[in-house]
C-alpha cells in the first residue's frame, strides 16, 4: 500500500522491462475502485482509450520511451471506503511505428444507431 492525503498528487511510472530498446510503452486505460476484484461496479475513470476523463490526470515527460509516466490528484470513493485500487491497461509498441496503438493517442469509439 502507499498512503497519501487526499487531493495530494500521486505520481506512477510504469516500466517495460526488456532487451528490446526499441519499443514503446503507452497507458490506454486506467481505471479506480474501492474493491480490489471489481473494476466493474464502483469505479472512477481516470484515463480510457488514451483519452483523459480525469481533470487532474497529467502525463509527463520520459527520456524513455519504455517508461510511462503520470500523475492525478488522491481520492476516496465517497469517504466510506478507506483503500483505492487502480488497475490500467498498457499497450507496448515498436518504436516509430506510427500506426500502433501507441501513437494513436485519444480514440474516441463512437456506437452507430442501429434505428431504420
Amino acid at each position: 500500500p502507499y498512503y497519501v492525503d487526499l487531493n495530494q498528487n500521486l505520481f506512477l511510472q510504469a516500466s517495460l522491462h526488456s532487451s528490446d530498446p526499441n519499443l514503446v510503452v503507452f497507458v490506454d486505460t486506467c481505471v479506480a475502485s474501492p474493491d480490489p476484484s471489481n473494476f466493474r461496479t464502483l469505479t472512477y475513470e481516470l484515463i480510457r482509450n488514451g483519452c483523459v476523463k480525469d481533470p487532474t490526470y497529467s502525463s509527463y515527460y520520459s527520456p524513455y520511451s519504455y517508461v510511462s509516466r503520470f500523475a492525478f490528484n488522491a481520492f476516496s470513493f465517497f469517504n466510506r471506503y478507506p483503500s483505492v485500487y487502480l488497475q490500467c491497461e498498457l499497450v507496448v509498441c515498436r518504436y516509430n511505428d506510427y500506426s500502433s496503438r501507441c501513437y494513436q493517442g485519444c480514440v474516441s469509439r463512437f456506437k452507430r444507431n442501429t434505428g431504420s
